[in-house]
């Protein structure tokens, strides 16, 4: 049956919890500790002391803002409550030059930094391990300029990805990457972790859409790499570096950027199957039929659905009149309205006819589209809203995807974790959901509450299955604190020498967010 109806999507809400992973690495003592006269040195440089620093440290003659711990804690703490440091200062400049007067100081001094943008990671690359100064860039959000003829922006790193979006619309474009926490997250932060998200099938990766960078080294001396040709064949493409970098070769304060042209045609469509294997057919048909015009193919699993229809902070109605195992989502956008429509007429037409597909929606307009794409985009708030989430971005062979989820399932019935629901630390759920378009799995374990238990049954198992299936470890999220003690799953013992060199070359103290990215030291 083809019906139509439909919403908003919202950013989840910050979770309560204390640290889970029992392998948070030791701080490292060579790191020197703030003192009153460093805070000074910082408030020196700043342009606005009183707005720009926090810290618990007091203050004689008044130069900064003093907090106490629970003034830090939105700064200290990701998202999910999963991550927690301990840091007692946060700077937040206003231009690349403050940023470049406060990397000196630090280096200097041997201070730890943790370079963050909107806290919306999900694997501790944002917030701090221990007492690292905590470097957010929120105050910088101003769009420097936009090219209407090319589709350049250039734009300080802490602009939200939204307001981006929303600044680009009014001219007829949009932003390259969507992501479900774009009303939170910043511009240099995406840069820095490589985010894909939705419309990563159709306009690739932030190497292909980043023009240029200016960049913040560890040292303080600004690296000019923002300009907005789109050829230079000159030498090494050394902005290249620190795109998915997380923060630890430098500071990303500014991004060139190609932005795409708003489609006058998009259609969005659900499609309700019956396995995973039929969620793989209907990507084989979606291609055959919408290649050119095709922006995004999506899956989630009935349980990851299930728990959406059931999120008490939404409504929505069903549009199926049955569920099913598995759900799909594609969304088509072009130039002519009616000649899409028809290639879509006709991939539904296959589909149904094949026994593909056993049911569908297609949106009649902007609001039925923004509803089904709300039931995909809030499937992390409404896991959330269940418990506390272990969260695994992998990437996989198509044939993989969804077989991790049931080997990851088996398991915790195997280690007793599911389905003891009403013991603390049990499971309650293992769900998929993700971009079935460029093989991006987003495994979700929902647990009564974040234990070493759980921790131990699910790694390194998960990093052992994917490395088997010949996969990623992590598709989009980066790799973080919990992340970087197994990048050996993926990349080869030789390939992480050279990164090292890398890091070595650019940030010889180990500065810049310490603990992460790469294996401790």
């Amino acid at each position: 049956m083809w019906l139509a109806r439909w919403g908003c999507v919202t950013r989840p809400a910050f979770a309560a919890a204390r640290r889970a992973y029992s392998s948070t690495p030791a701080r490292n003592p060579a790191y020197a500790s703030l003192t009153p006269s460093i805070l000074k040195q910082f408030a020196s440089v700043l342009s606005t002391p009183q707005s720009s620093l926090l810290s618990t440290i007091p203050s004689e003659t008044q130069q900064w803002r003093v907090v106490d711990d629970t003034d830090l804690e939105a700064y200290n703490k990701d998202w999910m409550g999963k991550y927690i440091g301990r840091s007692a200062c946060v700077l937040r400049p206003k231009s690349t030059e403050e940023v470049s007067s406060i990397m000196k100081i630090c280096a200097e001094h041997g201070l730890a930094v943790v370079p963050q943008g909107g806290s919306t990671g999900l694997v501790g690359g944002n917030v701090p391990v221990h007492d690292e100064v905590v470097l957010n860039l929120g105050s910088m959000n101003r769009v420097r300029s936009f090219d209407e003829a090319t589709g350049t922006l250039v734009c300080d790193a802490g602009c939200v990805l939204q307001t981006l979006d929303d600044y680009l619309a009014e001219r007829g474009y949009m932003m390259p990457l969507d992501l479900g926490a774009k009303g939170s997250c910043q511009i240099g932060g995406n840069v820095s972790t490589n985010a894909g998200g939705l419309r990563f099938l159709r306009y690739g990766s932030l190497h292909g859409s980043v023009l240029g960078l200016e960049v913040v080294l560890a040292n303080g001396e600004m690296l000019p790499l923002l300009q907005t040709l789109r050829k230079d064949n000159t030498g090494i493409d050394l902005k290249q570096l620190f795109i998915g970098s997380e923060g630890s070769l430098g500071i990303v304060t500014g991004v060139a950027i190609s932005t795409p042209k708003l489609p006058n045609s998009v259609n969005v469509a659900m499609f309700g199957v019956e396995s995973f294997d039929h969620v793989c057919q209907t990507a084989r048909h979606v291609r055959k039929h919408c290649a050119e015009i095709l922006s995004a193919l999506e899956f989630m699993d009935q349980d990851s659905f299930d728990r959406v229809m059931h999120n008490p902070s939404h409504s929505f109605r069903d549009p199926f009149e049955k569920r099913y195992p598995m759900y799909v989502l594609i969304e088509t956008s072009g130039s002519n309205q009616d000649h899409d429509q028809a290639k879509l007429q006709d991939l539904v037409e296959d589909v149904l006819e094949n026994g593909i597909v056993a049911d569908g929606v297609v949106a009649q307009g902007e609001k039925q589209a923004q509803e089904l794409w709300s039931m995909r985009e809030l499937v992390p708030e409404s896991l959330t809203a269940q418990g506390k989430v272990y969260k695994y971005d992998v990437s996989l062979p198509l044939e993989h995807m969804y077989e991790l989820v049931e080997v990851v399932e088996r398991r915790m019935v195997d280690t007793g974790m599911k389905p003891a629901l009403k013991q603390p630390g049990f499971v309650k759920a293992v769900c998929g959901y993700g971009h079935v378009g460029d093989c991006n799995l987003h495994l979700n374990v929902v647990a009564d509450q974040y234990s070493n238990k759980v921790e131990a049954a699910l790694e390194p198992f998960i990093y052992e299955q994917v490395q088997a299936m010949h996969g990623s470890i992590s598709a989009e999220h980066g790799l973080g604190v919990m992340k970087a003690d197994k990048i050996g799953y993926t990349k080869h013992a030789t390939a992480v020498k050279y990164m090292e060199e890398v890091k070595r070359l650019f940030d010889p103290q180990r500065l810049l967010n310490p603990y992460k990215f790469l294996p401790t030291r």
